[in-house]
């Protein structure tokens, strides 16, 4: 076999005689979702933010707010603030996904052109890679546990492994576990990934509820936290209550610049509004609030706060446990383990399919972006991250400056500039007409938006990873969101004032003004007879919610 052929047979299915050009800009998961595809219905969406929400983050996510001084109650508020801004500003981005049914590396083309929207979608994936790789060694943990509940001398396993390696053979074997029976989750379209989450809706919820009332007849109450007085006033406690909210905010900064990902499955545009709006606050905020009942229960019985749910099911296996107590250590275990999955899923392997999609579509579709994802979670040895936990959650954290400046370019791009007109077909060819072409590929105008809104933030940004800076510059930091959206999204609005381009300042309609329509392709049609006389693809232009 030549070279020629070799690469061939690495190549994704496409249209034979393609140019160049044209595999570097499109293949079947690049271009608009085919209808029969689109089954995200209202449910599936309100399943999703349910199951999203239960993981080991949310229910931690409280903590840090009580120590630093809120009353459980004061914190309890942040959190439904914090995540009920997330809605709108998700919707908003996820709009274009829901009306022309693209994913997030082909509505970036709109803002930052065809070529210049590489650097956000390699952004994301390299992002979306490294935390898989971190959900991937917290999952390791719930397996751990789960299997301790079945044997209890797993937490004897003799260590094979150097002190070097960071890590050892228990904690190890467990992590490659949880890996590997992430694989076939890996597998399925994305269309069809929906019934894992109503699955996880289910069953995650169920664990923690039935954890919640264990831990309140275990410790005979609730516990001593919800008593206990919040400990600062004034100017401390508003500062430190917008540093709890903004905490949530920067959490979901990722999903919020990613959404057209998900919302380009909707069955229509309007199922992917209301359930996210209401179901993203209402989902984080009762898991969140089963967090601080366990954890102040859990005082009670072992004298100090336990946040970490995995650390308190531990705890209850320390011991002689009855057959009762391992049996439900087990369930809940399990029900975790499902939650991790499901999380990583959402959140990093389905984005960085998308993503190294638009990068290498030539070679690379969702599902094999999906299991690149899944081997440099591997290979990376997350473990080595977390060992200082503090400064790699505060990059992290810091990663939220990055993307809010992305989202605020590309919101502004649909609502403001564009005002809802589209040329899908542009989005796919080099034109020098087209709208999305720009200069060379890249629209200055949002590149200068982008860094405005970073820069705003540098200075933050080197206090919050241990240097003396300014009082100002902090309190910029902790509106870091705010701040490099509201400062990006007005650059961008100014400089296209200026410096217009086509199509843009219309009178809003929601409509794509090429009338695209993708070719049919046979070997996609894979689903039952109804949906084989649905069309491989279409965008409906009056298709509004």
């Amino acid at each position: 076999m030549g070279v020629k052929q070799f690469i061939q047979k690495l190549e994704v299915d496409h249209e034979p005689g393609l140019t160049n050009t044209q595999l570097f800009l499109n293949n079947d998961d690049l271009l608009p979702v085919p209808e029969f595809k689109r089954a995200w219905k209202a449910w599936n969406f309100g399943a999703f933010w349910l199951a999203d929400s239960f993981n080991i983050n949310t229910w931690m996510i409280v903590s840090s707010m009580i120590t630093a001084g809120l009353s459980w109650w004061q914190a309890w508020i942040c959190v439904w603030i914090g995540y009920g801004i997330v809605g709108p500003f998700l919707v908003a981005n996820a709009r274009p996904g829901a009306i022309f049914h693209i994913t997030f590396p082909a509505v970036a083309r709109t803002s930052f052109g065809l070529f210049g929207s590489l650097w956000c979608t390699f952004n994301r994936a390299a992002m979306a890679c490294i935390w898989y790789g971190v959900q991937a060694w917290i999952g390791g943990s719930c397996v751990k546990t789960m299997l301790r509940s079945m044997w209890l001398s797993v937490e004897n396993i003799p260590n094979g492994l150097p002190e070097s390696s960071g890590t050892n053979t228990r904690d190890f074997v467990c992590f490659f576990l949880f890996w590997l029976i992430s694989l076939p989750a890996l597998y399925p379209e994305m269309h069809k990934i929906r019934h894992l989450f109503t699955a996880k809706a289910i069953f995650a919820p169920t664990a923690g509820i039935i954890f919640f009332i264990w831990s309140i007849v275990k410790a005979k109450g609730v516990g001593p936290i919800i008593h206990q007085p919040g400990k600062l006033h004034g100017s401390d406690l508003a500062w430190q209550m917008i540093i709890a909210i903004m905490s949530c905010v920067s959490n979901m900064a990722t999903l919020i610049t990613n959404a057209p990902d998900f919302a380009s499955r909707a069955h229509k545009p309007s199922d992917a509004v209301w359930p996210q709006i209401i179901g993203i606050p209402l989902g984080f905020s009762m898991v969140s609030f089963l967090g601080i009942i366990v954890s102040s229960s859990s005082t009670v019985i072992y004298g100090e706060p336990v946040w970490n749910p995995i650390d308190l099911l531990g705890k209850l296996l320390d011991g002689h446990p009855s057959g009762a107590t391992r049996f439900g250590v087990w369930f809940i275990s399990a029900s975790f383990i499902l939650a991790q999955l499901g999380t990583n899923i959402a959140a990093n392997s389905v984005s960085a399919g998308c993503d190294l999609t638009a990068l290498f579509p030539r070679f690379i579709n969702i599902r094999r972006g999906g299991y690149v994802a899944a081997l440099v979670g591997l290979v990376m040895c997350p473990w080595n991250l977390l060992k200082d936990s503090n400064s790699f959650t505060s990059y992290l954290s810091a990663y939220s400056v990055f993307l809010s400046s992305i989202a605020g370019v590309m919101i502004s791009e649909y609502w403001i500039i564009r005002r809802g007109h589209y040329r899908v077909a542009d989005l796919y060819h080099t034109g020098r007409d087209g709208w999305y072409w720009y200069t060379f590929g890249i629209n200055w105008r949002a590149y200068a938006a982008y860094i405005s809104g970073i820069l705003i933030n540098v200075v933050g940004f080197a206090g919050a990873v241990g240097r003396t800076v300014p009082l100002g510059a902090t309190r910029v930091y902790q509106l870091s969101f705010f701040t490099g959206f509201g400062v990006s999204s007005l650059i961008y609005c100014l400089l296209n004032k200026f410096f217009p381009t086509p199509g843009s300042w219309q009178p809003f309609e929601e409509v794509d003004e090429s009338n695209y329509k993708p070719r049919e392709r046979d070997h996609v049609m894979e689903e039952s007879d109804d949906d084989k006389k649905a069309s491989a693809a279409s965008v409906d232009v009056k298709e509004v919610a």
